[in-house]
């Protein structure tokens, strides 16, 4: 399998280093004492051609294999050691011989921690006896260039050490961040996994939340238009059956009930195209509350007052029909189940909200215990609360009904030409 990290890319090159270099450069050594030798003897030929065999030899038996040196401490050790002494050996008999010398920095790693800066001073030294043209020359003044190729030598094999060590922590580094990398990215790709599954639930959960909102808002739409209509006309109808000896009478009631049926078909089709109230098309707030006013003392026989307080400025639309209906669902409640022989709305514009109060004069009941529980009310109460306003209504038996809704007082922007006139 091919090498998937820089680590492992160098392990596989310095392997193939230690298993083929150290004999080549032995090989041309040799090639090259045997070749510039003058004169060449056999005493020579000997000493250079056993010395090799022997480092060969030496090689191949002694040397742990790369990665294994951790384990063979004492084996690693003695094959560094003797290699070295081959390494003085052979340059002794010929300076040529440099050219293995430098295996000696390869297998310095072989040695345990800080001994591998002896080992590369000790071939260091070898290295530059080499190139004074070997041990005959270390005499006399011959000491001061060996001096100073050694020192030549520990300077550049440590800048060669340093960069190499450089080099390897960059390598690792490298590694460690490729696999924080990998491992960030398995995460990432995990999270989007999850992320895609909320996401899918949320939507769906958005999708029946909508579901159920445009539900509740049919629902009070139709309780808004058709429940009150249909009530509205069934009392004109029995209103009617009731004046069969009185023809004018009974006219009047039945032509209410005509009348009821038109706007209650009217508002039903507004209700499905979620329009505003007929009422509130074209005409403000406090008219709209009037002219329900006025249609609803017809219909339950009950005055009505209206009162506006404060500068009537024209609010957000859904505000409007938000507290339109509340003064619809007011009235209703009022006409069926109060008992009351008088009923007042008042519309108040205030800095910071607007409310509206109907209150009557029937029978009420005990708020504390049912706090207007009904369908209408409720419907009316989360109508309030999606605006951003509320519901309160107080109530005691015998003694009427206040019923209090307000909105937030945020107001329509006036038109261009509204502004300029």
């Amino acid at each position: 399998m091919p090498p998937t990290s820089p680590i492992e890319v160098r392990e596989r090159r310095i392997d193939l280093a230690f298993a083929v270099v150290p004999y080549v450069a032995l090989a041309v050594s040799l090639i090259l004492s045997l070749s510039t030798e003058q004169p060449l003897t056999e005493r020579f030929v000997a000493w250079s051609v056993g010395l090799s065999g022997l480092a060969a030899v030496w090689l191949l038996t002694m040397r742990p294999r790369h990665g294994e040196q951790s384990e063979h401490v004492a084996k690693s050790v003695v094959f560094y050691v003797g290699h070295l002494a081959l390494i003085g050996a052979l340059i002794i008999v010929n300076p040529f011989f440099a050219i293995f010398g430098f295996t000696g920095y390869l297998f310095v790693q072989y040695v345990p921690g800080r001994w591998k800066v002896a080992g590369m001073v000790v071939n260091a030294g070898l290295m530059a006896l080499s190139e004074i043209g070997g041990a005959a020359q270390l005499t006399g003044r011959g000491w001061i260039p060996y001096i100073g190729l050694f020192a030549a030598n520990v300077f550049i094999v440590g800048a060669m050490t340093r960069a190499a060590m450089d080099e390897d922590r960059r390598a690792e580094q490298r590694t460690r961040t490729i696999d924080e990398l990998s491992e960030a990215n398995q995460r990432l790709e995990q999270m989007m996994e999850e992320n895609a599954g909320l996401h899918a639930q949320l939507v769906a959960q958005a999708r029946e939340a909508g579901v159920f909102d445009e539900r509740q808002r049919m629902a009070g739409e139709i309780h808004d238009t058709l429940a009150q209509g249909l009530t509205g006309i069934l009392a004109q109808l029995e209103a009617a059956e009731l004046a069969d000896g009185d023809e004018a009478r009974r006219r009047r009631h039945l032509g209410l009930a005509k009348d009821l049926a038109r706007d209650s078909l009217a508002e039903a089709r507004r209700s499905v195209q979620a329009l505003r109230p007929q009422k509130l098309e074209g005409a403000r707030l406090p008219d709209a509350v009037r002219t329900l006013a006025e249609e609803w003392k017809q219909t339950s026989g009950v005055p009505v007052r209206v009162e506006v307080d404060g500068e009537a400025t024209p609010l957000q639309p859904a505000l409007e029909v938000v507290l339109f209906r509340a003064a619809q669902e007011a009235l209703a409640n009022i006409a069926k189940h109060a008992q009351a022989t008088r009923a007042g709305m008042t519309l108040t514009y205030m800095h910071d909200q607007v409310s509206l109060d109907v209150l009557d004069d029937g029978k009420g009941f005990d708020a504390g215990r049912t706090n207007g529980d009904g369908y209408g009310l409720a419907a009316m109460r989360q109508r309030l609360r999606q605006v951003g306003g509320g519901l309160e209504i107080e109530s005691t038996p015998g003694d009427g009904t206040t019923v209090s809704a307000c909105v937030p007082a945020l107001y329509r922007a006036e038109p261009m030409e509204a502004r300029e006139s």
